[in-house]
């Protein structure tokens, strides 16, 4: 059964915060108070305990509220966290193996950023997948090749999936991101100033 994702998909970068000063429980707060419903967060650099630490105020932030948390790249952390899903890059477990790990209750998630590693995608149990980057971003040391929003239309062929379009996605952009087949944007740097009216007026363009 397919999953329904919302228009709006906002990654918490732990590595971005820090380094932009920005407080976590403040930011994760600010995108509750907005309305966000699902969310991811990432840390490509902190071990499992700080990771757990963070994650564990994430879920506080958001109880009570019926939005699923997304944890990035872990498997084992997301069970520990009790977090509602996991997101897998290329580079990462295999889409099976986390789902070997996770479950059939929990979503997962997979990165593509080509039509080849898309369709190889689609036929595993993931419950959606990722394209991208559309545009440049600066939020990746290493990013890979844009893809334009060609190559979200030629990933919307590719699969039935929800699908959602990563990189570079603002407020002024998103509507036409929408509009060339992705069910939903996930968004990290277009959140960071200014998180609950920026959040709101994604949901705007979006609706």
């Amino acid at each position: 059964m397919a999953i329904e994702l919302p228009r709006l998909y906002p990654i918490v970068d732990a590595g971005l915060l820090q380094r932009g000063g920005i407080d976590a429980v403040r930011f994760a707060g600010e995108l509750r108070t907005a309305g966000v419903r699902l969310l991811q967060y990432r840390d490509k650099d902190g071990g499992p305990r700080e990771i757990l630490t963070a994650a564990a105020v994430v879920r506080g932030v958001f109880d009570g509220v019926a939005c699923r948390l997304m944890m990035n790249d872990r498997a084992d952390l997301c069970l520990v966290a009790e977090f509602d899903g996991v997101h897998v890059g290329q580079d990462d477990l295999s889409p099976e193996s986390v789902r070997s790990i996770i479950g059939p209750g929990r979503w997962l998630g997979v990165s593509t950023h080509n039509p080849e590693q898309l369709a190889e995608a689609d036929n595993t149990s993931a419950d959606y997948l990722a394209i991208g980057p559309v545009f440049s971003t600066s939020s990746k040391e290493k990013p890979d090749a844009v893809v334009g929003l060609d190559g979200v239309r030629r990933a919307r062929q590719l699969t039935r999936k929800p699908l959602v379009a990563i990189g570079g996605i603002t407020r002024a952009n998103a509507a036409s991101v929408i509009a060339a087949g992705a069910d939903s944007v996930a968004v990290i740097s277009d959140l960071l100033l200014e998180p609950r009216k920026s959040a709101e007026e994604f949901f705007r363009v979006l609706r």
